[in-house]
C-alpha cells in the first residue's frame, strides 16, 4: 500500500507506458485509437503549458521529449541518458477498494473522488518540497522547480480482476524553473520521498472518507475502513495470495525474492464489462454472507453507543504504560527527516510493494 515508483528509461519505453495506460481499466473496452483512458493533467508545470484533461497522446509524447505540445517550443532537451519521466503510482487500501466495489453508484463516486483528491495532495506535496532541478557547468547549481508535469491514469482492477483502486502519476523529466526556463529533475529527490509522499496520500485519503461517514481504524500512517472484515479483504485480494503461494513454493524470503513471484503469477490483462464486474463482486459477497450496508450500519451503531457511553462519578484520566503512538503527521515529518538525512541513498526501482506488517501488499 506504499507508493510505488519506478523509472522509463526511453520516450520508447514512456509511449508504450501511455499506449498501456490509455486502455484504462481492463474493462471499458477503450482501443488505442481513443488514447484517452480516465488520464488528467495535474501539477503547476501543465498548468503553465496550458494542459488541461483528457491526457491525449500526442501532448504526452511532445512533452516526453520537452517540447510545448501547445507551440512546439523547445523546453528542455531530453538526453538520451536521462529517463523521461517516472511512474509514481498510488494504491488504496484493500478495504477501501473493497468498499468501493460492494457501494451503491453514488458512494462509488464519493469513494473515487476522496481517492484522487488524496493523491492530488500527495503529488502536490511532492511538487512544493521534493522536486528540484540542476544548472549550470556539471549541474552545480541545485534549486526547487516551479512546479511538476503530471499525467495521472485512473484505473480500478488488478490483473486478477479483484477491485483495486489506484492511480498512476507519471512525473515528467521536464519542470519549470522560477525564473521561466525549463530543466530537468533531479530523481534521487523523488525516490527518497517516495514513503513521505505515501504517508501524505493515506492520511488526506483517510481524513475524507471518515468526513464522509466511514468508520476508519488507523495504525501508524495506515488505515483500514472498519465495516470490511479481514477475510473479506483477504478474498478479495486474488493477486496478493498467488504472490504468496509462489513465494512459499519457491522459498522467496527477501524483497527480490518477493519481485520473483511477482513476476512468476503475472498475468496479463483481461477486459471485462465494468458492470459484470460489479455483478461479480457483489455476487462473491453475497456467497461470503457479508452485506455492505448492514456492515456499515453496524459500525455506525457501534460509534454512537461509544459517544453515549454513561459515566459513573468524577472522571480521572491517567497516562496508560503502554506505548503511545505517534499520530500519522508526526510519522510525515519522521519520514521527511530521515529520508533527508540519507544522502547517500541512490534511487532504485521499485515495482512491489512489500508488507511492513503483515497487513497489507499489492502488487500490479
Amino acid at each position: 500500500m506504499v507508493a510505488s515508483i519506478s523509472a522509463r528509461k526511453s520516450v520508447g519505453a514512456a509511449v508504450s507506458y501511455f499506449k498501456h495506460m490509455a486502455h484504462d481499466e481492463y474493462y471499458t473496452g477503450k482501443g488505442e485509437a481513443e488514447a484517452e483512458a480516465d488520464g488528467e493533467w495535474d501539477g503547476r508545470g501543465a498548468e503553465r503549458l496550458a494542459l488541461d484533461s483528457p491526457v491525449l497522446k500526442a501532448d504526452f509524447e511532445a512533452a516526453l521529449n520537452g517540447i510545448d505540445p501547445k507551440t512546439g517550443e523547445r523546453l528542455t532537451q531530453i538526453r538520451k541518458s536521462h529517463a523521461p519521466g517516472w511512474d509514481m503510482t498510488f494504491s488504496a487500501p484493500r478495504s477501501v477498494s473493497v468498499m468501493w466495489a460492494l457501494s451503491p453508484a453514488a458512494e462509488r463516486t464519493k469513494i473515487e473522488a476522496a481517492h484522487r483528491q488524496a493523491v492530488h495532495a500527495a503529488t502536490t506535496h511532492l511538487e512544493d518540497h521534493h522536486a528540484f532541478t540542476r544548472r549550470g557547468k556539471g549541474g552545480a547549481i541545485r534549486e526547487p522547480v516551479a512546479g511538476l508535469t503530471i499525467a495521472r491514469f485512473h484505473h480500478h482492477t488488478s490483473r486478477d480482476l479483484d477491485p483495486q483502486l489506484h492511480t498512476h502519476a507519471f512525473i515528467f523529466n521536464t519542470a519549470p524553473r522560477r525564473d521561466g526556463t525549463w530543466g530537468s529533475l533531479v530523481s534521487r529527490d523523488l525516490y527518497k520521498a517516495q514513503k513521505e509522499a505515501g504517508a501524505v496520500y493515506r492520511e488526506h485519503l483517510a481524513n475524507r472518507l471518515e468526513r464522509d461517514g466511514h468508520a476508519v481504524e488507523r495504525y501508524g500512517t495506515n488505515f483500514r475502513l472498519k465495516a470490511i472484515p479481514r477475510d473479506i479483504e483477504r478474498a478479495f485480494s486474488k493477486r496478493r495470495q498467488a504472490i504468496e503461494q509462489a513465494a512459499d513454493t519457491y522459498g522467496y524470503r527477501t524483497p527480490k525474492g518477493m519481485e520473483l513471484a511477482a513476476l512468476r503469477t503475472r498475468q496479463a490483462k483481461r477486459p471485462r464489462e465494468r458492470e459484470a464486474l460489479f455483478q461479480a463482486w457483489q455476487a462473491e459477497a453475497r456467497t461470503l454472507g457479508f452485506d455492505v450496508a448492514r456492515a456499515r450500519q453496524q459500525q455506525a451503531q457501534i460509534g454512537a453507543q461509544s459517544q453515549h457511553l454513561p459515566t459513573r462519578g468524577p472522571q480521572v484520566h491517567t497516562r496508560s504504560p503502554a506505548r503511545i503512538l505517534p499520530t500519522a503527521q508526526q510519522l510525515i515529518s519522521a519520514i521527511a527527516l530521515a529520508s533527508r538525512a540519507s544522502s547517500s541513498m541512490q534511487g532504485v526501482q521499485i515495482k512491489l510493494r512489500q508488507k511492513g506488517d503483515g497487513r497489507e501488499r499489492e502488487a500490479e
